[in-house]
């Protein structure tokens, strides 16, 4: 009888956790709904979700609402002058960044920073010919007029990898000489040694393709999304937010979409991954510097990184368990992972051998 009642008063208690978080998120979306009016003069008629953005429609505007707690005035000035830029060179999904009724870009209301993102209500179309889509954008993206600062990644992929490496490195350190806690740092102890050698030979072919190659006039830097995937401009509004951008080489959003296509079903995914680059390359014909940026970055296993830095952030167990799950999943397709990498030129139909472009030999055998 004791086992029922706390089977009982445990699920009493998870019901009252879900109900606080609905009366929370319900004065949540009201108090955003009250912000909108008195500090933009927008009366909105209905509440939209745009994956993990909240918004409000009126009439046929969408109105996205932006937390902008931690970003500075000029972070906030520079996207807004990218997708002016983004606008004026005919794209017209592109977010509109207002100003309130002071004229500024930041609202500060009841305690936070918020920015309000306005779009035409465009249901979002079929989604057809997304690596020629994304090439239009790129294009468009490479002729901005100014520098772009804060939000720039050009250049910075080294660094930025081998700082996470040496956090990591860190961690498994930590943890080497402990009983392991669970399953999942069992699979982290023991993987570890070799996603760090896959990392180092992510940096050191992403160096040798800065010493040895040359840019052209498309590796200059242009508009990516910080992680393009294929579900990024698929929702009920077409959708393209100036808060998902960083200014990059173009690889990284292809190396990021075939990354998400790949891991999302492996077995289905080569069609999808070669007629990704024959749409792109029907746009903007890629270089062997642009292939080798490519290769670098899958060659970096990001998903791997991913996976344990989300599982020791988070405080969920549900979340844990399932982040354990998609660790050991990882592991298991580890072979089929190094065939894709070794295949990967072929899939895409590098001509390789003109190019000069080197395979990662290990990989090969």
């Amino acid at each position: 009888m004791p086992l029922i009642r706390d089977h009982v008063h445990t699920s009493f208690q998870m019901i009252n956790i879900y109900l606080l978080k609905a009366v929370l998120e319900m004065r949540w979306q009201k108090m955003l709904q009250r912000m909108l009016k008195e500090v933009y003069g927008i009366s909105a008629d209905s509440e939209v979700s745009l994956g993990r953005y909240h918004g409000y429609k009126q009439n046929e505007g969408l109105y996205l609402i932006m937390k902008a707690d931690g970003l500075k005035e000029q972070e906030i000035s520079e996207l807004s002058k990218i997708a002016e830029h983004m606008q004026n060179f005919g794209d017209r999904n592109v977010s509109k960044l207002l100003v309130d009724k002071d004229g500024k870009q930041i609202c500060e209301w009841q305690g936070n920073k918020y920015c309000v993102l306005m779009n035409r209500a465009d249901p979002a179309p079929e989604m057809k010919k997304t690596g020629r889509k994304l090439a239009k954008f790129h294009a468009r993206g490479r002729h901005i007029p100014f520098k772009v600062e804060i939000r720039s990644r050009v250049g910075q992929w080294k660094e930025l990898w081998e700082k996470r490496l040496d956090q990591m490195e860190k961690v498994w350190t930590g943890k080497l000489y402990m009983e392991p806690e669970s399953e999942f740092e069992r699979m982290f102890l023991e993987s570890y040694p070799y996603y760090m050698g896959l990392a180092e030979n992510a940096i050191q072919y992403l160096v040798d393709t800065e010493l040895d190659d040359k840019p052209t006039r498309i590796d200059h830097g242009t508009v990516c999304h910080e992680r393009f995937t294929a579900t990024i401009w698929r929702d009920s509004y077409f959708v393209k937010n100036p808060f998902d951008w960083v200014f990059d080489h173009a690889s990284r959003d292809m190396a990021e979409w075939v990354r998400d296509r790949y891991f999302a079903n492996i077995q289905t995914s080569q069609p999808d991954i070669k007629n990704f680059f024959s749409e792109y390359q029907s746009m903007t014909v890629l270089s062997p510097f642009s292939w080798r940026l490519i290769y670098a970055r899958l060659l970096f296993p990001l998903h791997y990184f991913e996976a344990v830095e989300n599982y020791y952030i988070t405080q969920s167990e549900q979340t844990k368990n399932q982040i354990e799950d998609q660790l050991q999943k990882y592991l298991k397709q580890t072979s089929d992972h190094e065939r894709f990498l070794s295949n990967f030129y072929q899939l895409s139909e590098v001509p390789v051998k003109a190019a000069k472009i080197p395979a990662v030999d290990w990989l090969l055998r």
